[in-house]
């Protein structure tokens, strides 16, 4: 029989997954790893906000995380320097801002591991709430702006032709990429959390041979990653974030098996 925070955790993985799999699909195709590694680092900078002022923790890592988003957009308007080192200069900025700020909380006690690598298996009903309700509008959003999204990954001078908007699109999805840290956070960590986002896509893209499929398959690759790694936690007494995490780099090693095997050309 297994205990109740145990199936929380379950049930909470599963509403991560549902985001991650289309998400984490559309950093690969759009190249943009760095970048989801960029966001979760800004996210310790919303932790300590929310615990200096008393808010709501998903609430003010969304809002820094899009901060931060807004700023690289600007920054790529009016600096002459590479994306990389944009990213690099505000991921390590805000994480640098968020431990200074840390320094300075020395009356608030709070988990610091759990907060870099996650505990899903501390998640309380209000959690769930926020996975599943934010999770939804995640995926309603990402399906109203798929088509144009998708096209500008594939051809933005095309895209923008056709009158799809795609910078609007791209706006929107950095946003997205925002809301979806600040809910997965809890689950494996600031540290980890890109991880989870591209390790079930990665491994999807071994395995299938369209968009459509790797999409389903990415899903499918993080429900296993999370269930994989829960019991492994349980039966091994390990960090549960870890383990998910660890779970599904096992997972993409297996796919590298098929992918060999087929050595097909990916054009997507």
């Amino acid at each position: 029989m297994l205990d109740d925070f145990f199936i929380r955790a379950l049930i909470a993985g599963l509403g991560v997954s549902l985001i991650t799999g289309p998400m984490g699909c559309f950093t690969i195709w759009k190249r943009l790893s760095f970048f989801g590694d960029t966001l979760a680092h800004s996210a310790l900078l919303g932790v300590t906000m929310a615990l200096t002022f008393e808010l709501n923790i998903p609430l003010a890592v969304f809002v820094i995380s899009s901060i931060i988003a807004v700023m690289l957009l600007s920054l790529q308007k009016n600096t002459r320097l590479p994306g990389d080192a944009l990213l690099g200069l505000l991921a390590h900025s805000s994480l640098a801002t968020g431990l200074v700020v840390i320094g300075f909380l020395s009356n608030i006690r709070f988990d610091v591991m759990g907060l870099l690598f996650g505990d899903i298996l501390a998640v309380n009903k209000i959690d769930i709430l926020i996975i599943w309700i934010g999770g939804a509008i995640i995926l309603i959003i990402l399906k109203f702006i798929w088509k144009s999204l998708f096209a500008a990954t594939v051809n933005y001078d095309l895209a923008e032709a056709e009158g799809m908007k795609p910078d609007r699109a791209n706006i929107i999805f950095i946003i997205l990429m925002a809301a979806m840290i600040a809910i997965a956070i809890k689950m494996v960590g600031l540290l980890l959390i890109t991880g989870m986002l591209i390790m079930p896509a990665a491994m999807a893209r071994n395995l299938s041979d369209s968009p459509t499929k790797m999409v389903i398959l990415s899903i499918v690759g993080g429900i296993m990653s999370v269930s994989i790694g829960l019991f492994a936690s349980l039966e091994f007494n390990s960090p549960s974030g870890p383990s998910i995490i660890t779970a599904a780099l096992i997972l993409f090693l297996l796919s590298l098996i098929n992918f060999k095997k087929s050595n097909k050309v990916k054009n997507y």
